[in-house]
């Protein structure tokens, strides 16, 4: 007696590469975001068959998709829930480190410049 085989959400792969997009990164960095690319032996090639339709995403992994677009799961997986209009985005600053100004050693007290 086995069990009907559950449907597949079909607006799911849409909705995970809009959040990538929408965080302003690329595959790879989404795989990174995740925190795991050790887990289950996540590639980008994963995250490429999650945006195509091609795999399904683990519960793990639709967790961090849903705490990254601070949604719920079940926006994620019913297709009769839009994603909300506007998504998180990375901040233009985040990721960035500004190189300290160089300071000079010498001073210009009473020359001419």
């Amino acid at each position: 007696m086995g069990r009907a085989p559950r449907p597949k959400p079909a607006r799911l792969a849409e909705k995970l590469s809009r959040i990538r997009q929408a965080l302003g990164l690329s595959q790879d960095e989404m795989l990174a975001r995740l925190s795991l690319s050790d887990a289950g032996g996540m590639f980008r090639s994963s995250i490429s068959g999650y945006e195509l339709g091609r795999r399904e995403p683990p519960l793990p992994v639709l967790l961090e998709y849903a705490r990254a677009a601070n949604v719920s799961v079940e926006a994620l997986i019913d297709d009769r829930l839009d994603l909300p209009a506007k998504l998180p985005a990375r901040r233009k600053s985040e990721g960035v480190r500004r190189a300290a100004a160089p300071r000079n050693n010498y001073s210009t007290k009473g020359k001419k410049v």
